[in-house]
């Protein structure tokens, strides 16, 4: 699937009503759906516990917070991707803090050109992630499978004195004569003998 035909769901987190429209009208459905909009951090906290959000766009300042350890929080919690605008005398301050955990920043005032350009690199670096989240899944699968064989095989040697070759061999030649993978094959051993 490419990056155009890709659903993102958004957070948007600000208190001003104007941005709000104005990034709502930016922002197709069939694109960034759900979109949820809220007015303050504590709200922010809130949905993010609640749900996972692709994106989260904090319009600084909030009523109750900047949004900076929030931004920092949820860049690192979950496989999401924050842009944070900060009023222009603040950005370089702010950019220096939170671009070392992963906050996307963007100076105020702003363009729509540059909130869209934004948001395509949000959507860039969502996809790598996406991307290295399901490759870290697939290796954690494979040593799972690796612990679940070497059980197997620890238990042909200790109830049928195999020896560690034979049992491995034992374990693909089912597997391939069976046509099922490995995995199964050692979760019944595992069965029949523990």
């Amino acid at each position: 699937m490419g990056l155009s035909e890709q659903v993102y769901s958004v957070l948007v987190v600000s208190a001003a009503e104007g941005f709000n429209n104005t990034l709502s009208s930016m922002l197709s459905e069939s694109k960034y759906s759900p979109l949820c909009f809220v007015s303050s951090i504590t709200a922010a906290k809130r949905e993010y516990i609640e749900k996972s959000f692709d994106f989260v766009i904090i319009n600084s300042p909030l009523p109750d917070d900047i949004g900076m350890r929030f931004a920092i929080d949820a860049c690192n919690g979950k496989e999401t991707v924050v842009l944070l605008m900060i009023r222009s005398e603040l950005h370089a301050e702010i950019y220096d803090r939170v671009s070392k955990y992963g906050v996307f920043t963007l100076p105020k005032p702003t363009s729509k050109s540059a909130v869209i350009t934004a948001l395509n690199w949000m959507s860039s670096a969502r996809e790598r992630i996406r991307k290295t989240a399901k490759k870290t899944f697939s290796f954690e699968e494979k040593m799972e499978e690796i612990r679940i064989v070497n059980r197997a095989k620890w238990l042909l040697i200790s109830e049928l004195k195999m020896d560690e070759q034979s049992a491995h061999r034992y374990i693909e030649k089912q597997a391939m004569d069976r046509c099922i993978s490995k995995r199964t094959v050692a979760e019944e051993i595992i069965k029949t003998y523990s």
